[in-house]
């Protein structure tokens, strides 16, 4: 039998300094982040212990720090979050990403604009690694 596990963290809410125009830099803006994490937690399902799953704050604090980095581009900073969460948890298997500017600067009445990444991690690609 082949099991998938995964980990979700819905629409992380972030004030981030992201965008090409100078406004953004200057005022900040909303942001909302949702991961769907590839991790083999199966020997939690048995074990109840932390130490055998993925820690949803360390995974938290990751992105904090990478959403702390003003960038001009949405795209560069889900390639950070990607990279630094594959760093600091090897036995990730997949990412799914979702990064979303809330109330985009760009003259329509929307929920947001934003990327979406979705990554496999087969072990041998470091292009994400130590961005």
């Amino acid at each position: 039998m082949t099991v998938q596990t995964y980990i979700r963290i819905e629409r992380l809410r972030f004030r981030a300094f992201h965008g090409v125009l100078p406004q953004e830099s200057r005022v900040g803006g909303d942001y909302e982040v949702t991961l769907r994490i590839g991790y083999p937690w199966q020997e939690a399902m048995r074990s109840d212990d932390v130490a055998d799953t993925l820690d949803y704050a360390a995974a938290y604090e990751v992105v904090r720090r990478e959403m702390a980095v003003p960038s001009q581009l949405l795209e560069h900073v889900a390639g950070r979050i990607a990279g630094a969460l594959l760093s600091t948890f090897p036995a990730i298997t997949s990412i799914d990403l979702w990064l979303t500017k809330v109330c985009p600067p760009m003259g329509a009445d929307s929920k947001g604009a934003g990327v979406e990444l979705h990554l496999i991690n087969d072990k041998t690609d470091a292009s994400l690694r130590d961005n």
